[in-house]
């Protein structure tokens, strides 16, 4: 092995969505900017692949919708994406005393929200009353959504401008306090509950509010929350971050495998990143500044500091991406063409979250699998390529599966959780989904899982935690120390030239772009 040495403004670590952004925005501003890469190609957990043999399908494989990427974001970088509706809002199939019905929620509501509220529950109450939740969490979305692209805003300034009951049921108290005071069906209370829960292993009424977060973050995307599938899958998103980085001046280089990032205490003392190439040869590349769009606990072991299992993040999510011949007839009747469009809610009623979180954390598989389902073709059949007239992509997200529940069988309790969440959906089918699935090539099922396990492995992602670990609250807490600009905008680590620029960064989370743009302000800033 030999090594080289090379000289950049900045050097990314990790080429995911938001290692890209970061490199557009400072490649623009004129810095050489070097992007390193351990895999063959971009993108990180936003990409589209063809997941089954002899089939052009491409599936958004991990990341699968898109709601916290800022507009203005989008314009800056002169991003070419359509990011289109769902014609659905949810459907949440139930089943009470053998009677198989449903709960609609219209995106565009035309009463029939109501009437199927009301049709649950026997009367309007729980509608209102869901009306009313929602215009005190769209609320707090219109002051803290135009906050997340500009120098952190205090706690303070942002409760000053949030009625204080709002406040006190989003932010200070958990979540499940408020959901139990405001709504009485089980049904109703899990739909609202299940924004606190997604890749988040917790009860609602965790003290430690990390539920509170997760469900602010899901609720905030511009101002409306609403979530939107990419027109030709997740990898549209980054294939454009790439160009615009491209386009811009950095350097992309994949197959890049970074083994060190060593860096001196302040900004000035600049930092050096150790990588192996696909051949085997060792580089070094110096830099003024390095951001890291990788898990902070990922950074602290390039820093040599070592691997601290205490304090390793853990996911909580099972990933099924299906391919079907066609939709499944569902029992309530509802057009699967309606119900699939948009999220559909299995095994979330506000009982069976916490039964399952309690079982979950006693080491089982939950008994009830909680989960969504979401079919994107129905939104987006460019996705499908030359397949039969019927075709569907289907894909699961279950919840409160963390990794300590397969660390002792991991296929066993793979292929248990895998069937309990199927169950889950066939209860409500007339037609059971393996009846449904296509076939590839080799004449095997077009089903893929992934746990928390795989997601690791395949993407660095310790833990399989989706948001790189617990969420931060999107504002500077209380007398914090915001003394330069790296601390100013949230990308802080414990040396100057180091900064966090992924998902690990305060407003980090969901395919965002929040963390790179945030990262990029501060290297422009710090110069």
């Amino acid at each position: 092995m030999s090594a080289d040495a090379s000289r950049n403004d900045v050097v990314v670590v990790g080429g995911g969505h938001n290692g890209l952004v970061a490199a557009a925005y400072l490649a623009r501003a004129g810095l050489s900017v070097q992007v390193l890469e351990r895999l063959d190609h971009v993108g990180g957990a936003a990409v589209s692949a063809t997941a089954f043999p002899g089939v052009p399908t491409r599936l958004s494989r991990y990341s699968y919708l898109v709601s916290l990427m800022p507009e203005p974001l989008m314009a800056d970088l002169g991003l070419d994406v359509t990011l289109r509706s769902r014609r659905t809002a949810s459907y949440t199939p139930t089943l009470r005393d053998g009677h198989a019905a449903g709960l609609m929620v219209e995106r565009i509501e035309r009463d029939e929200t109501r009437r199927s509220f009301a049709a649950l529950t026997g009367s309007d109450a729980e509608y209102e009353a869901w009306r009313e939740f929602y215009a005190d969490v769209a609320e707090l979305a219109r002051v803290v959504a135009p906050t997340l692209l500009e120098p952190l805003p205090s706690e303070r300034d942002l409760r000053e401008r949030v009625d204080p009951g709002t406040w006190r049921d989003l932010v200070t108290r958990p979540l499940g306090e408020a959901i139990e005071r405001r709504f009485a069906d089980d049904t109703v209370r899990g739909l609202v509950a299940t924004d606190a829960l997604i890749g988040t292993f917790a009860s609602l009424n965790d003290p430690s509010l990390v539920q509170n977060r997760c469900f602010l973050y899901h609720l905030i995307g511009n101002g409306t929350g609403e979530w939107r599938v990419p027109v030709g899958g997740m990898g549209a998103v980054t294939g454009a971050l790439h160009r615009a980085a491209v386009e811009a001046g950095a350097e992309i280089v994949t197959g890049a495998g970074v083994g060190a990032v060593r860096a001196g205490d302040d900004v000035g003392d600049g930092a050096e990143v150790e990588w192996t190439d696909a051949d085997g040869v060792v580089h070094v590349s110096t830099a003024r500044f390095v951001l890291a769009n990788v898990a902070p606990w990922v950074l602290r072991i390039l820093r040599g500091q070592g691997e601290d299992a205490a304090t390793k993040p853990a996911g909580a999510q099972l990933k099924l991406n299906m391919l079907l011949e066609r939709l499944p007839r569902l029992r309530s009747g509802v057009d699967p063409q309606v119900a699939f469009a948009g999220t559909l809610h299995l095994g979330e009623d506000y009982s069976q979250l916490e039964t399952a979180y309690r079982e979950a954390a006693a080491g089982q598989v939950p008994t009830t699998m909680p989960g969504e389902v979401y079919c994107h073709s129905l939104t987006d059949p460019t996705i499908l390529g030359d397949v039969p007239e019927g075709t569907h992509t289907l894909t699961y997200f279950g919840l409160h599966t963390p990794p300590a529940l397969f660390e002792a069988d991991p296929q066993g309790a793979k292929t248990l959780a895998v069937e309990r969440a199927i169950a889950s959906l066939d209860q409500h089918l007339l037609d059971p989904i393996e009846s449904c699935v296509a076939r590839d090539a080799d004449g095997h099922p077009c089903l893929e899982a992934k746990i928390p396990q795989d997601v690791e492995r395949d993407l660095a992602m310790p833990g399989g935690h989706i948001f790189h670990g617990d969420l931060d609250w999107p504002w500077a807490p209380g007398r914090a120390l915001l003394d330069t600009p790296a601390r100013q905008w949230g990308v802080q680590t414990d040396v100057g030239p180091v900064m966090l620029c992924g998902s690990g960064a305060r407003r980090g989370g969901a395919v965002s772009g929040i963390g790179g743009h945030n990262a990029a302000q501060a290297v422009l800033a710090s110069r």
